[in-house]
Formats: C-alpha cells, structure tokens, sequence
C-alpha cells in the first residue's frame, strides 16, 4: 500500500481503497471516460421527480452527466426518456426546463418527435416543387436520439441507457432502500428549487456527501447547536457494491433510539447511545473552532422539530452513485442531483420537498429550515466551498494521493460516523465501473 506522500506516476492507482490519486480531479481523459462508462454506462441516474410529469405531454429536461435528456409522460401514462438531440443536426429537441406538449419539434428544422422520441415528421420531406428533399430510402424509425430505460421508485424517476442489467432496487440495495423509503413514504410536493454552481471536480462533492467524518468539524452550525456531532448517536450504512450508503445521526435530547448499521451487504438493528451528549456533558469538542459556545440564534424555534418519523433520527443523508442525493435534516427534505461541468466545475440541482397532506406549521418548519441547506444555508455553505479549496490545492500534486483511512480500509459500516467507509465505497463503485 502506497504511503502518504510517495510520488506515484500520473495514471497509476495505489492499492486498496484508501488512497486516492489527485489526477483524477483533474484529468480531462478522466472526465471522458466516465461520461462513457459512468454517466452513459451501467449506471442508474436520477432524472427528476415523478410529479415533475404528471400528465400526458407533460416533460422535463435534465441531465446525465454531460449528456442532455427529455423526461416525458407517454399517451399511454407510461414515464419515458431519451437524448435530447435531434437526429438531423444535433441540435437540442427541447429548450425549456419543462412544460407540456403534444409533440417535440427541433427549432432548427422543425424536425419532430413523438412524446417517446420517435421521429415523426422531417420538414419538407418530399421537397419543394419537385426538387430536394430527402432520398426516397430514407426511414424515419433508424433515426432519432437514444432511448434511455426509466424506472420510477418512490416518487424518483431514474434512467439509464443500459438496456439490461440490475433494476433500479437492485442496484440501490435492500439496506439502504429502506432508508430511502423511510424518508420518501408518501407523494412529495415540491416547495423550491435552485441552481448552485460549484468550483470543484463534481466526485469531491459527492466525497463530501459521504464524508461523516467531516460535518461535525467542518460545519460550526452542525457541532454548536448539536444537530450532528460524532458523539451522538448514529451510524453509517454502506451498499455491498458500494453504490449507496446512508449516514444517520440520533437527536441529542434521548438516550437510545433503534438505528440501521450494516457491514457490507449486511443490515443490523441495534440500540446507539448517545452517550454523554444526551446530558449535556459532551466536552470531545472542547477548543475546537467548529464548536463555537459563543453563538446564539436569534430565534430558537429555528431547531425545533415536527416528529414525523417516529425513529429520533434528526439527521439522515443518503446518496446513489453517481449523483443522487436525499436529505433530512430535521424537516428540511431535499432531493440533490450533481451534473458534471468539466473537470474543475459542477452544477448542483437542489429541490425542496414537503408532503401534500403537510399541516400549516410542519410546511412552516420545512420552509425555515431550508435555510440550513443551500449556497447561503447555514450548513453547506461550506460544503460549496470546500470543494473548491481541494480544487486549488492539488493544483501541483497529480503525483500525490489522499489518505481516506479513518475507520479502517474497507467499506464496512457501523454505528459510528468515524469513518470513512462510506467514501471507500464511493470508490469502490466508481473504479469497478472505470474498470481501474
């Protein structure tokens, strides 16, 4: 296993998992591949949100990685998906977010397609007076974009261009499908939206996401006010193949709750406590700037909480590889779908979600703490930043490696947020499908 600091030549990986060469953040032959073999390859991609086409024509564009895609509900109610790229010029099919329409037509050549993607009609086929138009062999049905494979799954569209393969539950995994279900239990509303860009390689977001170990240090908000701290209660699910996990954090107020923890490719219930935390004695952050005694907020009633899960699981965060993300934190219930910009930039798609059947002040309590999530939130903002100071700082270091060893070298999780498995796991999934 390669050391801390030994130089490695660039293209080389080091063994195992917990070392992580810096050129691939920066290579653009990396980017390549993995839209070829990640973003237009065995994966499943989150699309957009089932309600986002609730009727016939109703449609969405979206992204998979560098690749555009139309969402659109069929005549037949059937949820549907292919590139958005005519097959005369390239050129976008849809131009718009989404919105409703009986058909698609190309704005360069009034190409159009049906609400499945089949071309239908090309403009002056026949040609003008007897002159142009197309060879007389020419067959609509060989031409058009791809056709993606959708599933839907909790109010969650997912697409891959994979024509078999694992299902959409399959590839998730048991352990953390249940923790996907738990949060997504009935039909969602969304309640806001918004674009972030960020600075950085979009796989050091995704690290972060499965980062347990930083949020407690990195975030001041996290660890001041006791949503999540290392001493609370907890753990950390990681799927077998590594493609999901599930971070969960227990409310500091009560001593013992049930919570999920899995080895890899195995669940466990167990009791966690939270040990001194639950009685306000909890000193293991004592001089460290994320714990920082002297902040107050100027309105409390910002942490409290609507019990809506019945589990004392304040905090849960939960990601499918390559770039789905599923939030709560506390009330605030948000969806998070990365979209690669290149090697040094990403756009992170946030949608806020709340319940149909919300009372008045749980949907209050939802929309103030959205404010904890977000560019400007009181937590990730310094996730929008950080990434983008490992950005800067491995500028000169495409020969040096990361260390990613806390909590051991394999992906096994437990009822600890001192590790990180889960970003191993990350690894793990995103070197089987380079084939590295």
């Amino acid at each position: 296993m390669d050391q801390p600091g030994r130089e490695l030549p660039i293209g080389a990986w080091p063994a195992g998992l917990t070392r992580v060469p810096y050129w691939v953040y920066r290579d653009a032959e990396v980017a390549r591949s993995e839209q070829a073999r990640i973003f237009e390859g065995p994966s499943w991609h989150f699309l957009c949100l089932e309600i986002d086409v609730p009727e016939t024509g109703d449609y969405r564009s979206t992204m998979m990685g560098a690749m555009p895609v139309v969402v659109a509900r069929a005549e037949d109610g059937e949820i549907v998906a292919f590139e958005n790229r005519c097959a005369h010029r390239g050129a976008l099919i849809c131009l718009d977010d989404g919105g409703r329409v009986k058909d698609f037509q190309c704005v360069y050549h009034s190409w159009r397609y049906d609400l499945r993607g089949n071309l239908t009609s090309v403009a002056f086929r026949r040609g003008v007076n007897g002159q142009g138009g197309m060879p007389d062999d020419f067959e609509m049905a060989a031409h058009g974009p791809r056709k993606l494979r959708t599933a839907t799954l909790c109010g969650l569209v997912f697409g891959t261009l994979a024509p078999d393969g694992p299902d959409i539950e399959a590839y998730i995994g048991p352990e953390v499908l249940v923790r996907l279900r738990r949060v997504l239990h009935k039909k969602p509303e969304v309640i806001g939206r918004f674009t972030q860009q960020l600075p950085c390689n979009w796989k050091l977001y995704m690290e972060n996401v499965r980062d347990t170990y930083h949020a407690s240090l990195l975030h001041t908000f996290f660890t001041t006010f006791r949503i999540t701290r290392l001493s609370q209660g907890g753990g950390v699910m990681v799927g077998e193949n590594g493609v999901a996990h599930a971070s969960t954090t227990l409310a500091a107020e009560t001593g013992v709750a049930k919570t999920g923890a899995a080895t890899t490719g195995t669940a466990t219930t167990g009791a966690a406590k939270t040990g001194a935390a639950a009685n306000g004695a909890d000193d293991s952050y004592a001089g460290m700037r994320a714990d920082n005694q002297g902040f107050r907020l100027r309105d409390p009633s910002f942490l409290h909480a609507v019990a809506e899960f019945n589990d004392n699981i304040n905090l849960q965060i939960l990601s499918v590889f390559p770039g789905f993300i599923l939030q709560q934190i506390h009330n605030a219930l948000a969806v998070r779908q990365i979209v690669p910009r290149g090697v040094d930039s990403m756009d992170l798609h946030w949608t806020y979600l709340g319940f149909a059947d919300d009372p008045p002040e749980l949907r209050a309590m939802r929309l103030k703490q959205a404010n904890l999530a977000g560019p400007a939130g009181f937590v990730s903002m310094e996730d929008g930043a950080v990434g983008g100071f490992v950005q800067r700082g491995i500028q000169a270091a495409d020969r040096q490696s990361s260390v990613v060893e806390m909590g051991g070298a394999t992906t096994e999780g437990g009822e600890t947020r001192a590790t990180e498995a889960s970003v191993r796991g990350f690894w793990k999934a995103w070197r089987a499908q380079m084939g590295v």
